[in-house]
């Protein structure tokens, strides 16, 4: 087994199996980043448990002839570090999210912050820049560990109402300062993120979706991913009002972008 999955599956699953026959389960949660799956496979340590020792030792074998290294552990450990992996980088946007809303409101500028905060000091280097942080994954895997822990992971509870309502922000302040009723947005970037053609549980769904109640039209585009109602990103450049970028695609670094349109960029990528 690879997949995330719900703490105690591994033994549900042999419970479901039966006895009759001799059944060897192994999980080795799979822990790459997507759009780098061979080059991690053969540098991330691999973690290997199982409830049998034929199980470790098969499951050993094989990971030892991609990668550098095996990590064996209990089951309970193997199913934890997933979640808890993908809970921490969930947790760790939605801080950076957090304050970007935070100086936003306060009128500064949050990067500039997190520039200084960085400058020369080692424990804040780990401060992410902000941005939507979506996908098949993070959240999916915070939210069951809350609900294996009784939802009582208030920290992951927390997390998601920051992450999940970035989109709401953005678009409640471009309101208040711009105002949306016949105005033109495009949205560069549709794919959870960059250089990718994913486009599932893609925040960039949502803000488009706010953006069209409050009275907007919008323009779509993407570098990777595809649909009959997407433009080109120079097309979409050319008719909007104001741009967000919604995945900071490689492509669209040094875009040139009029200076009466009104552009959103979390990443500083333009």
């Amino acid at each position: 087994v690879r997949s995330s999955v719900f703490p105690r599956t591994c033994s549900q699953i042999m419970n479901l199996l039966g006895s009759e026959k001799e059944w060897h389960l192994a999980y080795c949660p799979e822990r790459i980043v997507q759009g780098y799956a061979v080059q991690e496979l053969e540098k991330l340590p691999q973690i290997v448990a199982g409830f049998s020792d034929y199980a470790i030792e098969k499951a050993s074998e094989l990971f030892n002839k991609i990668a550098s290294k095996t990590i064996k552990t209990t089951m309970g450990e193997a199913e934890l570090v997933k979640l808890f992996s993908n809970s921490w980088r969930y947790i760790q946007f939605a801080i950076a999210n957090q304050f970007y809303m935070i100086a936003h409101d306060y009128g500064e500028d949050y990067d500039r912050i997190r520039d200084i905060m960085t400058d020369g000091y080692d424990r804040a280097r780990g401060l992410p820049s902000a941005g939507f942080a979506a996908g098949p994954c993070l959240l999916k895997d915070t939210m069951q560990l809350s609900a294996f822990y009784d939802n009582r992971f208030l920290l992951g509870q927390a997390a998601m109402n920051v992450n999940e309502g970035l989109p709401n922000f953005i678009v409640n302040n471009l309101k208040k300062e711009h105002g949306l009723d016949q105005k033109t947005v495009g949205i560069l970037g549709m794919a959870f993120k960059a250089d990718v053609d994913d486009i599932r549980d893609s925040l960039s769904y949502k803000i488009g979706k706010i953006l069209r109640f409050e009275g907007a039209k919008v323009l779509y585009s993407d570098e990777f991913a595809e649909n009959s109602n997407f433009i080109t990103k120079e097309k979409l450049i050319e008719l909007s009002d104001i741009i967000i970028i919604g995945a900071p695609h490689s492509a669209y670094r040094g875009l040139i972008i009029r200076n009466d349109v009104t552009v959103i960029d979390l990443w500083g990528i333009i």
